[in-house]
């Protein structure tokens, strides 16, 4: 029986595969990570992926991109984001510049023929979804869908459905190559179940100690291994308290970026007070910390 290639790069023959060549770029998954990422490309299917902001969710799509070489195209979703935004757009000035210009040079042809014109593919305005089929092959990004409504999420399954999008004007759009598609909820509300049916879904947890270590120490060489391995531990025990938004690893990252900035060379009470805002984004949970930050840091390093 001959194994699907689907999307696959070359050379990436199973899940441990793909994990050594998404580290090349940066990236370093977990085996649930790897293995979702392999299926989403062997089948290839939509990647569904949830978890608490910065574990990782747009950093794999980020790396997927540069592992294949293909353009990233980003759909950041908020509230009251529409198709049109999604999708396409007129360019109506210089719709209007030509019109214009046409009636300036006496255009043959009437007013039938000047609505055609204007209306051709030059004029679109291609937004994520629509440059993602265009572009064969790409890596789509739908970044935080938990913030669109219920009729976006309903349009986005008809989009990921068949790959294929209709422009009155000018017919049907389809992708010659399905872009590798990378879904990415914080789950601050449920997404409906008829789109996570049609993606392979994974739930990103906070990686395991010493992988944050390796994942700081790569995305911030200079940092020494202690230093790297005293934040991820801070880190790890800021988790275990009532916070309103426990640390992910971009904010590892963060306060070991901060930390260097100020040249500290070890994360001790007065440092992790002084950088505190790298790591914790509200005023509450800075608040506790400042209370507690050096029993805090005393045990957990004591204990790491």
């Amino acid at each position: 029986m001959t194994r699907r290639r689907g999307l696959l790069p070359e050379g990436v023959a199973d899940p441990a595969a793909l994990a050594t060549a998404l580290t090349g770029v940066g990236y370093l998954p977990d085996t649930g990570t790897a293995t979702a990422a392999y299926l989403a490309l062997a089948l290839p299917r939509p990647l569904f992926l949830e978890g608490e902001a910065g574990v990782g969710k747009t950093s794999l799509a980020v790396a997927l991109a540069a592992l294949l070489g293909t353009p990233l195209l980003r759909l950041q979703c908020y509230e009251g984001i529409d198709a049109s935004q999604a999708l396409y757009d007129w360019d109506f000035p210089r719709q209007l510049l030509h019109l214009r210009a046409a009636e300036a040079a006496g255009a043959a042809g009437g007013v039938d023929q000047l609505e055609h014109e204007v209306y051709d593919r030059r004029f679109l305005l291609a937004r994520p979804l629509l440059a993602a089929l265009e572009s064969s092959p790409s890596v789509l990004l739908v970044d935080e869908v938990d913030r669109a409504d219920d009729e976006f999420e309903a349009f986005l399954l008809e989009v990921l459905s068949d790959f294929t999008v209709t422009v009155p004007e000018l017919g049907t759009i389809r992708a010659e190559v399905p872009p590798v598609v990378v879904v990415t909820s914080n789950r601050t509300r449920e997404v409906h179940d008829a789109l996570k049916r049609r993606c392979l879904y994974h739930w990103v947890e906070h990686p395991e100690f010493e992988r944050e270590v390796a994942v700081v120490r790569a995305r911030v060489p200079e940092a020494s291994a202690e230093l790297a391995r005293q934040v991820a531990t801070a880190v790890a025990a800021l988790r275990g308290e009532d916070l309103l938004k426990p640390p992910g690893v971009a904010e590892s990252i963060d306060w070991t970026q901060a930390l260097l900035a100020l040249g500290a060379e070890r994360l001790d009470a007065d440092a992790a007070t002084a950088t505190l805002g790298a790591v914790l984004k509200y005023r509450e949970d800075q608040d506790r910390a400042r209370k507690t930050i050096g029993a805090l840091l005393d045990s957990a390093l004591a204990g790491g």
